[in-house]
């Protein structure tokens, strides 16, 4: 009797669950319907081409000359080119950690200004970091993620970037690949997209920067991974480390080929 309690408790909590889905989801398709191709991070777009040329910093100089891997600036199609190893900084960078350092190297801005909120807080304004991010990848829309593995030094960052991704640690002994090695699961009825494959990995990388419905605001690729490890408890991931640059370069190098569509839509 018990077990028949149990079993019919369990089935009519997965409808529940299932018609909550199909709601959410019939939710956000309508908004999408209404908003047609519309997206308030055309707003944002804005917002970082006023930063882009806007003198800073204490040589009170603008960022137009910062080389995002296509020559001094050069922004037509070179997000899809990150990340990528660049010879004046001897490491590879993701878009934040090049746009930090033109920052520091250009405008002679501190490392600990640029980190001290590089990411805004539910219900913040959107920061500098957001609006340059969404400006640039906006000049990359359409074209195919190509990330350089030439390089030995872009190689060995695919190749941390994919330890990362199975690296089980943190209190619940959890990986990224704990959600996302999977295809057609979900967690708190959000979709997870198995980023090991092609097509999982190039949904996700194309679709960021991303306008969040629910936050008001963009959020970049390097805040979605920050937060991803938040929520396995890791230490927070410092915007432009090794770590985030390594996990975005795994995830670019799967989903190459695939053009780009950003800033989407999210949530």
């Amino acid at each position: 009797m018990g077990m028949t309690i149990i079993k019919s408790f369990t089935f009519t909590m997965s409808v529940l669950t299932a018609m909550i889905v199909q709601a959410q989801e019939g939710i956000f398709d309508e908004y999408r319907e209404m908003m047609g191709d519309d997206n308030p991070a055309v707003f944002v777009i804005d917002e970082g081409e006023e930063y882009w040329f806007a003198p800073a910093g204490p040589k009170q100089a603008t960022l137009a000359e910062c080389d995002l891997g296509l020559g001094p600036g050069v922004l037509e199609g070179a997000y899809a080119y990150l990340p990528r190893y660049f010879e004046d900084a001897g490491r590879v960078m993701d878009l934040e950690a090049r746009l930090e350092f033109c920052m520091v190297e250009l405008q002679g801005r501190s490392r600990e200004d640029i980190h001290a909120k590089p990411y805004s807080l539910r219900g913040d304004q959107g920061t500098e970091m957001e609006a340059l991010a969404a400006f640039i990848v906006d000049q990359s829309s359409a074209v195919a993620v190509s990330p350089s593995q030439d390089r030995p030094e872009e190689r060995a960052m695919y190749a941390l970037g994919e330890e990362l991704f199975y690296y089980r640690a943190g209190p619940h002994d959890f990986s990224c690949a704990t959600c996302h090695e999977q295809a057609g699961m979900r967690i708190r009825l959000q979709d997870l997209a198995n980023l090991d494959s092609h097509e999982g990995a190039a949904g996700a990388y194309t679709s960021w920067p991303a306008y969040r419905i629910s936050e008001g605001v963009v959020r970049t690729m390097g805040w979605r991974m920050r937060d991803c490890l938040r929520q396995q408890r890791l230490p927070e991931l410092v915007m432009g480390s090794p770590a985030s640059v390594a996990l975005q370069t795994y995830l670019a190098v799967n989903a190459a080929g695939a053009e780009l569509a950003a800033p989407g839509l999210k949530r």
